[in-house]
């Protein structure tokens, strides 16, 4: 079984439709597949009715969360979206990420790069608007040749010149919600420097108090001995060590699939939750 938990459609921050995604999946050959959008679970519903025959989907997220004042990535999964509390903190990331790119577009009308709210709108065709598609647009203005110029100090890396904070939860606070809407959490990506989420094994320790249920080993952005460290603390705190693609469509080069999961891994996630109706669906039906 080929099962891939993490990746991006184009309501997020991804360049695919939630219907391509799943189809591409399956194509590469993936028996399970979770649609982990940043901030937003608006793909669900087009994912799962598109579903070909043979794909489970996992229903998920991408939450923004803030450590140390870094940016941290908690992924969630098999979740109920309509639990208030969880819905209202949503909504709060999903309109501040509005309010913020339209800030740090300001910055970069300041700075004398000819992109527009319009430009950058006209992008994020879901409700997640991220710094891609801010990239994106410097891109297509000619400010810059390749989208990792726009995340660095010069541009919109944290820190960088025309970089604007914004609203993002705190971890254990993140894990609380996932797990109060029966879901459970797995960290995203935790040594993957190249955009500076590298977070050490306390921080680690600390959410996994706090009920966190897996670490993401298997990442591309992970180097081999990194992710043989992660799997060792996974197992040294009783965590679930998982593999994903992290796929975001042409960015990233349509990866789907290029890590996996280990089927231990995963039914130890599923065994967690408690969503109910909302567990892994198989074309839309409950598939456990």
């Amino acid at each position: 079984m080929r099962i891939d938990l993490h990746s991006h459609s184009d309501a997020s921050d991804g360049t695919r439709p939630p219907a391509e995604v799943v189809r591409r999946a399956r194509e590469r050959g993936l028996d399970v597949l979770a649609l982990t959008d940043h901030d937003t679970v608006a793909g669900w519903t087009e994912a799962a009715a598109a579903l070909p025959d043979g794909l489970t989907l996992v229903p998920g997220i991408e939450l923004s969360c803030t450590q140390d004042g870094r940016s941290l990535h908690m992924l969630g999964y098999l979740f109920d979206p309509a639990e208030p509390t969880l819905a209202a903190e949503l909504a709060r990331i999903r309109d501040d990420r509005v309010l913020r790119a339209q800030g740090m577009v300001d910055r970069l009308r300041h700075l004398g790069v000819d992109v527009t709210w319009g430009m950058v709108r006209a992008l994020a065709k879901g409700e997640a608007v991220g710094r891609p598609h801010i990239a994106q647009a410097m891109v297509d203005a000619g400010a810059i040749e390749t989208l990792d110029e726009a995340f660095t100090e010069r541009w919109i890396a944290q820190g960088g010149r025309a970089y604007v904070q914004r609203y993002a939860l705190d971890p254990a606070h993140a894990i609380g919600l996932v797990r109060a809407a029966g879901g459970v959490c797995v960290l995203a990506h935790p040594r993957a420097s190249g955009r500076g989420y590298v977070f050490s094994d306390e921080v680690i320790e600390r959410l996994a108090a706090a009920g966190l249920a897996g670490i993401e080993a298997d990442h591309p952005a992970h180097d081999p001995e990194d992710r043989a460290h992660l799997r060792d603390l996974a197992a040294a705190l009783g965590l679930a060590a998982t593999g994903s693609s992290d796929d975001h469509g042409e960015p990233t080069g349509d990866r789907l699939g290029c890590e996996t999961t280990d089927p231990d891994a995963f039914e130890q996630l599923a065994a967690a939750a408690s969503a109910g109706d909302l567990r892994v669906r198989d074309r839309g039906r409950e598939a456990r």
